[in-house]
C-alpha cells in the first residue's frame, strides 16, 4: 500500500540531488517503495541488500563497482549495515558532478534515524535529501471511514499487520516483529543490551504512553543507572520507534515544564506490548486516551510542511495543549486530542492559548463532523487536521 504521494516525493527528489534516503523502521514499506520507483526508472537500477552477504560481496571494491554502473541508479537497502559506504559515496558523487552526473544517482534505504546515521550527515552534506517513512497514515487507508480508521489504530501503521486478515493475525505479526528487534537488530548497534530489559523498557513506555520522560523512575523500575536507561531509550528513538516532543520554550513568564513527552511512534506496536488483541480490549484499558492521542500526533507530525515545527505545552500552574504546531511567531496552531465523541475542553488549554498566543485552535476527537466548539476553537476529524497541517504556508 505505498502511495502515489510518496513515489512522487521520492521521484522528484531524485531529480534534485544525488542521493536521496528513505528512513523508516523495518517492514514500514522502503523496499517496496523503492521498487516501485524503480520500475519507473530506465536503465534498470540496481538494488542491494546490504544484510545478503552476497550483495556484501560486490562492494568489496564499491568504487569499481559503482563505476562499472555509472549511470544507473544503485539502490542499497539496509544502509545502516555498511556505514562506512557514506564516506566513499562522497567521493564518487562529487567525481561524477564533474563528468556531468548531477542527479539520481544513489537511492539509500535505512531502518535507522540520523543521528545514528552520522556519517551521512557528515559526508554528505549538500549532497543528500532525506525522507522519513511512516507507517500508513489516516488519508492513505482505502476508505478513511471510522471503521477503517479504528483498525489503523488498533493495529497500527505497517502494511502487514494493518492488512492481517483477523485481529488475532495482526496481533501475531506485531509480536513477531518486536521479537525480531530485540533479537536481532538490537544487538548490531553498540554494547550488548539485554532484550529481556529493553522489552521490559518498551512495554513501561507503552504503560506510560505520551507521559513526560522521567529518566530516574524508569531507573529504578528496570533496576539500572540513569546513563544507561537514557542509552536505553536513545537506542529506541534511533531505531524510530519511539518519538520525543519536546515542550514549548517560548518566553512567556511562566514555569514551563522541561522534561519531553515521549510516545511509541506505531499505536499497533503500543497494544502488542500490553496485549490488547481487539477493539474493545483497547477500549475497556486505562491506556485508551494516551493511545488515541499517540496516534493523532503521529499522523500530523507525518504530514508536517518543511520548517513546522512540533511541540507541547505544559505549565506547572496546569495550562497544557497536547499540541502546538509552530511555523513562525505569528503562526500557532493550538491542537487539543479527546477520545470522546462529546469532548470538553479543560480551562487548561484555554489558559495555555492564550499563553502562547495561539492564532489557530482545534480539538481532534473520533467523529467526521466538523463543528464551532467555544472561543474560536473547532472541533474536526483526524483526515480534516491532517489537511490543514498540510496547508500550513
Amino acid at each position: 500500500m505505498i502511495t502515489r504521494e510518496a513515489q512522487l516525493e521520492i521521484t522528484q527528489l531524485l531529480e534534485e540531488f544525488p542521493a536521496v534516503a528513505v528512513l523508516g523502521p523495518r517492514q514500514v514499506g522502503k523496499t517496496t517503495l523503492a521498487e516501485t520507483i524503480a520500475t519507473a526508472i530506465s536503465p534498470d537500477p540496481i538494488y542491494l541488500d546490504l544484510e545478503s552477504p552476497t550483495d556484501q560481496a560486490k562492494l568489496r571494491e564499491p568504487e569499481a563497482y559503482f563505476e562499472l554502473h555509472k549511470g544507473q541508479l544503485i539502490i542499497l537497502d539496509e544502509i545502516q549495515r555498511v556505514p562506512e559506504l557514506f564516506a566513499i559515496l562522497r567521493g564518487v558523487i562529487d567525481r561524477r558532478r564533474r563528468q556531468g552526473y548531477k542527479t539520481g544517482q544513489f537511492l539509500i534505504l535505512g531502518s535507522a534515524s540520523l543521528d545514528l546515521l552520522k556519517q551521512a550527515s557528515e559526508s554528505l552534506a549538500g549532497r543528500i535529501a532525506y525522507k522519513e517513512l511512516s507507517g500508513l497514515t489516516a488519508t492513505e487507508i482505502i476508505a478513511p471511514k471510522i471503521g477503517d480508521q479504528n483498525r489503523l489504530w488498533l493495529r497500527g501503521g505497517f502494511p502487514d499487520s494493518f492488512l492481517a486478515k483477523t485481529d488475532p493475525a495482526s496481533l501475531r505479526w506485531r509480536l513477531n516483529f518486536i521479537n525480531t528487534y530485540l533479537e536481532r537488530d538490537v544487538p548490531q548497534f553498540g554494547p550488548r543490551i539485554p532484550a529481556a530489559a529493553l522489552r521490559l523498557l518498551w512495554t513501561m513506555l507503552a504503560h506510560n504512553q505520551g507521559a513526560q520522560l522521567n529518566m530516574a523512575q524508569l531507573g529504578a523500575n528496570l533496576g539500572i543507572s540513569i546513563p544507561t536507561t537514557k542509552r536505553y531509550i536513545e537506542l529506541l528513538e534511533d531505531l524510530l520507534l519511539i518519538r520525543h516532543l519536546r515542550p514549548w520554550s517560548g518566553n512567556v513568564g511562566k514555569r514551563l515544564v522541561k522534561a519531553p513527552k515521549v510516545y511509541i511512534r506505531d499505536s499497533g506496536i503500543t497494544h502488542a506490548l500490553l496485549n490488547l488483541t481487539t477493539l474493545d480490549d483497547l477500549l475497556g484499558h486505562p491506556v485508551v486516551g494516551a493511545s488515541w492521542e499517540g496516534f493523532v500526533v503521529e499522523n500530523l507530525l507525518s504530514c508536517l510542511p518543511v520548517g513546522v515545527t512540533p511541540w507541547f505545552y505544559r505549565t506547572s500552574a496546569g495550562a497544557e495543549i497536547d499540541l502546538v504546531i509552530e511555523r513562525n511567531r505569528q503562526q500557532k496552531y493550538a491542537i487539543e486530542i479527546k477520545r470522546s465523541m462529546a469532548p470538553v475542553l479543560s480551562k487548561g488549554f484555554y489558559l495555555g492559548c492564550e499563553d502562547i498566543g495561539a492564532t489557530s485552535r482545534f480539538l481532534v476527537y473520533p467523529g467526521t463532523e466538523r463543528y464551532p466548539v467555544s472561543k474560536g476553537v473547532t472541533a474536526i476529524a483526524l483526515v480534516d487536521m491532517m489537511q490543514e497541517v498540510r496547508n500550513i504556508q
